[in-house]
């Protein structure tokens, strides 16, 4: 079983940045491809970035490639989302997911962590 949560939303003007953090609990996490999804209001939740478990291969959506970055730290137990330039579209609640299988960029990981909003100020 392996326990996710996330932290590090909030609120932020337009050009703005925020990092977030995913910890997860468990064992073997070194193993488990995570990634990052956010849904914003009336949509569906939607990919955002994965990175493998040895955090050498990503993936981005290609609404925040070249914006955001994700990373791992595999000592820590803990995934993370660097976003820059924030827009007002990037709003939502963003949520980190991890699973020993390759998901990729599908929503059907194992596990999922409570979310963190973030919302973004014109």
């Amino acid at each position: 079983q392996v326990q996710l949560v996330e932290s590090g939303g909030g609120l932020v003007q337009a050009g703005g940045s925020l990092r977030l953090s995913c910890a997860a609990s468990g064992r073997s996490f070194r193993n488990y491809a995570m990634g990052w999804f956010r849904q914003a209001p009336g949509k569906e939740r939607e990919f955002v970035a994965v990175i493998s478990g040895n955090g050498i291969v990503t993936n981005y959506a290609d609404s925040v490639k070249g914006r955001f970055t994700i990373s791992r730290d595999n000592a820590k137990n803990t995934v993370y989302l660097q976003m820059n330039n924030l827009k007002p579209e990037d709003t939502a609640v963003y949520y980190c997911a991890g699973d020993s299988r390759r998901v990729g960029t599908r929503t059907e990981y194992t596990y999922w962590g409570q979310g963190t909003q973030v919302t973004v100020s014109s």
